[in-house]
């Protein structure tokens, strides 16, 4: 048996321990951000609002206001796990049809036709008016300073600006006039218009009442109902260049944004080895983690030992079976018919767990009677729009803890700067989610109009005997990956926090990319360069097509936990160099 574990006491940041509260996020001047509400007496809903609109200004080809956010949260007053859905829908001039007379056979990755209604700032603004105690000022204030005065950009984040210089200017003027010209890696970046739109909805919103909650309700006004949501009205007028190769003008509007509301919805959960793991709705891959941990409960991992061959394979194999259930199940259940229940259940569980061998499967295999898997897009080429592979534009995370017993875990992502045009009047551009849907009639992720795409964003929560964890990664289909690696590490193996996201990371390209241009590679795995090489070798026997990554590259995991007696713990990933846990 060959396996891998962090040296006795040594780990690349020591856990945090504390009792007032911990913030752990992918950029540390967010989780400083987020500590500050908490050092201000706020909670811990406070601190992830601050804390995510910070993320829009300092991680921008990482998620913004133009994008997406599920939010799975606990509030100790109400003893209740909820989900707050800030996935935008589809406009309600998106149709197969409408794409299909285009001469598209995807929605293309980047420019207008992918955009969904923003759902970001509606469900940071849900959060804050119903479990939030901290004034809107408090909350927006700390994203408009580093807007206006400036923040200092990523070494990523200016590489990419550059290389995107000659395309903004030829096709995406606005985009050039706010990121050009592409600033050196740490110097101070600054994007006055975005912090004007956000003072504007300030202004606005505390111009209407002097009551905290009114002011709320006036600042989602004005950006579904008034100048917000008219700016990207006027500019979808217009056609741009997008991945598809050609110009195409956009189909959402200001009445798409405002007939959306993020909703409260009840999480799914799943009982596992004496945790309650809390996910997402099937209009989110949330459900997928739970697919695999109920194949996996019939195995002895703690015997396999963490990072092991039986380890790796095992986990490899049974998410090639959950996802493909992914791919033939999940959607929207206001739209589609996803037999959650028959797919939790154990007696599928133990009737798929039957499929796995010991060798790495190349079938994509779902199970129940009627599944349907989209057509392959494996041949699709990204055809040459001076734009790479923009879809690409990752995620962001954040986890929150506090004194009071709260706990909350969030994945923004999407209006990437890279991968469409920026709104002039706004400083920001919209998301590109739309991409997710499949351009084939009948299947639960097809296009339909104000229909939810089955989004890749997925935080995640579990309880245990009074403990809330709250824990979550970017990376598109990898997010279901690398984060039940980790919970597998911290249950089986690793009770410290950082050990377990420190231990190495693998995961599995074997089903369709959800990104344009919708690639699969059957039996393909990355894994990361510290496994044992006897490790690697005996994968490869079994069939595994491995690609070794550098040693710290896998993953972008945070960590925030609570116990029952008031004990608070967090960590964040070495990875990335950019993720930090902040707490006291």
């Amino acid at each position: 048996m060959h396996s891998f574990r962090v040296a006795t006491g040594f780990t690349t940041r020591p856990e945090l321990h504390g009792t007032f509260g911990m913030v752990a996020s992918t950029h540390w001047l967010a989780s400083a951000v987020g500590m500050r509400l908490l050092e201000a007496g706020g909670n811990a809903f406070d601190a992830a609002v601050a804390t995510g609109l910070v993320l829009q200004v300092v991680e921008p080809h990482l998620n913004g206001p133009g994008g997406d956010l599920p939010v799975i949260l606990y509030s100790a007053e109400r003893d209740e796990v909820s989900v707050v859905c800030g996935q935008g829908p589809a406009p309600a001039a998106a149709t197969i049809e409408h794409y299909r007379a285009l001469g598209l056979d995807l929605v293309p990755g980047t420019g207008l036709l992918a955009a969904c209604v923003p759902g970001a700032f509606d469900a940071w603004m849900r959060v804050l008016l119903d479990l939030g105690t901290a004034p809107l000022r408090d909350v927006l204030e700390p994203a408009i300073g580093y807007a206006r005065d400036g923040h200092p950009v990523l070494p990523r984040v200016a590489d990419q600006i550059a290389s995107l210089e000659p395309f903004f200017r030829a096709e995406w003027p606005t985009s050039a006039e706010t990121w050009l010209p592409a600033p050196a890696p740490w110097s101070l970046f600054r994007n006055p218009v975005l912090a004007d739109t956000y003072t504007r909805v300030l202004e606005e919103a505390e111009a209407a009442s002097s009551d905290r909650d009114a002011q709320i309700q006036a600042a989602r006004d004005a950006f579904y109902r008034g100048f917000v949501a008219e700016a990207i009205g006027a500019f979808f007028e217009r056609e741009v260049a997008d991945s598809s190769g050609r110009r195409h003008r956009g189909v959402l509007t200001a009445d798409d944004l405002a007939a959306f509301e993020a909703p409260f919805e009840a999480s799914v959960s799943l009982d596992y080895e004496g945790w309650t793991v809390h996910k997402t709705g099937p209009w989110g891959q949330g459900p997928v983690l739970l697919q695999q941990l109920a194949l996996l409960e019939g195995f002895d991992l703690r015997a396999m030992g963490a990072a092991s061959v039986e380890f790796v394979h095992t986990v490899l194999e049974c998410s090639k079976l959950a996802f493909a259930d992914r791919e033939a199940w999940y959607g929207d259940p206001v739209f589609a018919d996803v037999p959650l229940d028959r797919l939790l259940s154990p007696e599928y569980a133990a009737e798929r767990r039957a499929l796995v061998g010991a060798e790495a499967s190349a079938e994509r295999r779902p199970g129940l009677e009627g599944a349907r898997l989209p057509k392959s897009a494996s041949d699709t080429v990204l055809l040459a729009s001076g734009l790479g592979e923009p879809t690409r534009g990752d995620t962001c995370h954040l986890d929150v803890v506090d004194r009071f017993g709260n706990a909350v875990s969030a994945t923004p992502s999407g209006g990437w700067l890279q991968s469409s045009p920026v709104v002039p009047e706004l400083g920001f551009p919209l998301g590109t989610r739309a991409q997710m849907f499949w351009l084939e009639e009948g299947l639960p992720n097809s296009l339909e109009p104000r229909k939810r795409p089955r989004t890749t964003l997925s935080p995640s929560l579990a309880q245990r005997d009074g403990q809330v964890l709250s824990f979550g990664t970017p990376g598109g289909d990898q997010q279901d990956q690398w984060s039940l690696v980790f919970f597998l590490h911290h249950a089986h193996f690793e009770p410290n926090l950082q050990a377990a996201i420190d231990l190495p990371m693998f995961h599995s390209n074997h089903f369709p990319s959800s990104f344009y241009p919708r690639h699969a590679r059957p039996r393909h795995v990355e894994i990361e360069g510290r496994f044992d090489a006897a490790v690697v070798d005996e994968l490869r026997e079994r069939g595994h097509e491995l690609e070794v990554a550098a040693e710290w590259s896998l993953g972008r995991l945070s960590a925030a936990s609570r116990d029952a007696d008031g004990a608070l713990r967090a960590a964040a990933n070495p990875r990335g160099m950019q993720g930090y846990a902040v707490g006291r």
